[in-house]
């Protein structure tokens, strides 16, 4: 993974002290290409730690990509079944044993126009909240120039540069003890997505949507 990422990429890394080197932990991120799983891999294996990604399962299939996270020992996810579950609870264990599970709550690649976070999904918070595990929130810029979504074939020159930043931990504190009902879930998730796009404002230079995107219109 790492001579792939190298050869790819350039890199901008920042704060990566902010990981925690050892337990279980959540670190939640954007969503821009088919290519983050591998930069984000190699910026968590060079800052301590083995990444475990929550993946959908149509990417196991995807050619070298699939190879690669089946090779991370991805977790995948399936959407609409009797299996969709597995995933948080198998993920749930892996924290147990000390893990670091890269998460993107979003659930798939931003479809925000100007590549903003979206609105996420609750699966992270309720780990979150669940297992008590700590929520880093991490922001990348520059994977959708190599590899835009919805390409199949990258964009390798001129070199593109990877630049990634590590916030602080997300504050959950409000909710504990609560019962993680859907409000609580969405409240806890709207935190973490803020989170992430905090950081990404910061890395892009700009000053990021006063709301999230919505593809569901709400």
């Amino acid at each position: 993974m790492k001579p792939l990422s190298r050869l790819l990429v350039k890199r901008d890394w920042r704060n990566g002290d902010r990981i925690p080197r050892t337990g279980g932990v959540i670190i939640a991120s954007n969503h821009l290409s088919w290519t983050d799983p591998v930069l984000l891999s190699h910026f968590l294996y060079n800052n301590g730690r083995w990444p475990v990604i929550l993946a959908k399962s149509g990417l196991f299939s995807v050619p070298l990509l699939g190879r690669a996270v089946r090779g991370l020992l991805a977790i995948p996810v399936y959407r609409g079944s009797s299996e969709a579950a597995k995933s948080l609870r198998v993920s749930e264990q892996r924290l147990k044993d000390g893990g670091a599970i890269l998460f993107y709550p979003e659930g798939t690649c931003t479809r925000d126009p100007d590549l903003w976070p979206m609105v996420g999904k609750t699966g992270a918070a309720r780990l979150a909240l669940e297992s008590g595990a700590q929520v880093i929130p991490v922001a990348h810029w520059g994977a959708q120039e190599l590899l835009p979504y919805g390409e199949k074939k990258p964009r390798l020159f001129p070199r593109k540069t990877f630049h990634v930043t590590v916030g602080p931990p997300v504050d959950l504190s409000k909710y504990a003890g609560k019962p993680p009902h859907a409000a609580v879930l969405r409240e806890a998730t709207a935190d973490i997505m803020a989170a992430i796009t905090e950081q990404l404002a910061e890395l892009r230079g700009e000053k990021a949507p006063e709301a999230p995107y919505d593809p569901a219109g709400r």
